[in-house]
């Protein structure tokens, strides 16, 4: 907030805020809103999203009265000692009032709504065979060892095993707060550059695996038929057990689904056979399907936004090439933003990822701001 003009443009920008904050407060306490569980959810959501920037503009407006008091008792007073402490004050304040300004500022720009929802994250192995296999391990490690850190909760949905170790792909659920807002960054294909086991020349090779990462679609985000779901058993295989081969609890679903951006109809196929309930099998899928739909509608969201920026970090891009794990020079390079490169590998593939994702979503916010100015 440069200038008092801006200043005061952002003030009712966030009276205006803070008034539909209260608004939606007063609704939330409505039966008749209550009783629309679509309407109820969203509308919730919304009010939890507006309230950290209705608190930050809380605290600012104490404190710039708190200045405006400080002022006067300098005006006025005489004591010495009375007006040491306003000083001191008006200083505190003053310091606090320029952060909180910055802060807002960042929280006035628009967010993806997916942030705030839980992740389906993919790891295909790419070129490179038995060495893009371990690679892919290798991230799926690194992914799990991040989560556990964070209090997320990691579980595998669907895996297919390399020949000589790690994975062919892999596909996982991330429950927790704001995690799709945070690893969405991870979305792009990852090269590794590394001697494999197998070399025996001690030649480094270069091999690559691919991240995808969803938002995870809730039931009230997607319009589903239920009744025009084609469902079928199987027998599940796997690891040993009586169960093995003996009941059906693999489920198969087809869905025809009109894609709403060309017309055109489309089935998708789904299998899931996580568990040896059938029941639960079938929710798992039907979840998975929603999770497809929904993520095929947001690419269209992701593609109109892309357009109109030149560059963008969390463009969703699943062919771009995002980073390079450099183990002979123990580095990490980010192709998304300049100069970031870090010398921990070790660290980073034991899941620190932290000042990578930070840098990021710093780059993604100076983007957005820009945006905004302009």
């Amino acid at each position: 907030m440069p200038n008092n003009s801006e200043t005061v443009d952002i003030t009712e920008k966030l009276e205006t805020i803070k008034r539909r904050w209260e608004e939606m407060g007063e609704q939330l306490a409505d039966p008749a809103v209550a009783s629309d569980m679509k309407k109820f959810v969203k509308l919730n959501k919304d009010y939890k999203d507006l309230e950290p920037i209705v608190m930050a503009f809380k605290e600012y407006k104490t404190l710039k009265a708190n200045v405006e008091e400080a002022k006067e008792i300098l005006a006025t007073e005489k004591d010495e000692e009375m007006r040491k402490m306003a000083v001191e004050e008006m200083d505190t304040a003053q310091t606090r009032i320029e952060q909180l300004e910055q802060d807002i500022r960042v929280m006035m720009i628009p967010k993806d709504p997916q942030d705030s929802k839980n992740a389906i994250m993919e790891i295909r192995a790419g070129t490179g065979g038995d060495e893009a296999c371990l690679f892919a391990g290798d991230l799926f490690r690194m992914y799990s060892k991040f989560c556990e850190n964070q209090g997320w909760k990691v579980e595998v949905t669907s895996v297919s095993e390399g020949a000589s170790g790690g994975y062919k792909e892999i596909d996982f659920s991330v429950t927790g707060n704001g995690c799709y807002g945070i690893l969405k960054f991870e979305s792009g294909v990852h090269r590794v550059q590394r001697v494999p086991k197998t070399e025996t020349q001690g030649r480094i090779h270069t091999s690559a695996a691919s991240v995808a990462v969803l938002p995870e679609a809730e039931e009230f985000d997607v319009e589903i038929n239920e009744g025009e779901i084609k469902w079928d058993t199987f027998r599940s295989s796997g690891a040993g057990g009586q169960n093995v081969n003996k009941v059906e609890s693999g489920v198969r679903l087809r869905y025809m689904w009109k894609n709403p951006n060309t017309g055109e109809m489309q089935e998708i196929l789904i299998e899931c056979t996580e568990t040896r309930d059938q029941p639960k099998n079938r929710e798992r899928a039907l979840a998975r399907l929603r999770t497809r739909i929904y993520d095929m509608e947001y690419q269209k969201y992701i593609s109109d936004i892309s357009a109109k920026r030149k560059t963008m970090v969390s463009t969703g891009d699943r062919s771009a090439k995002i980073r390079t794990y450099n183990y002979p020079q123990g580095r990490v390079t980010d192709h998304r933003v300049e100069g970031l490169t870090v010398y921990n590998l070790a660290a980073v593939m034991d899941g620190d990822l932290g000042e990578i994702i930070n840098r990021l979503q710093m780059a993604e916010n100076a983007e957005r701001l820009k945006e905004e100015i302009m």
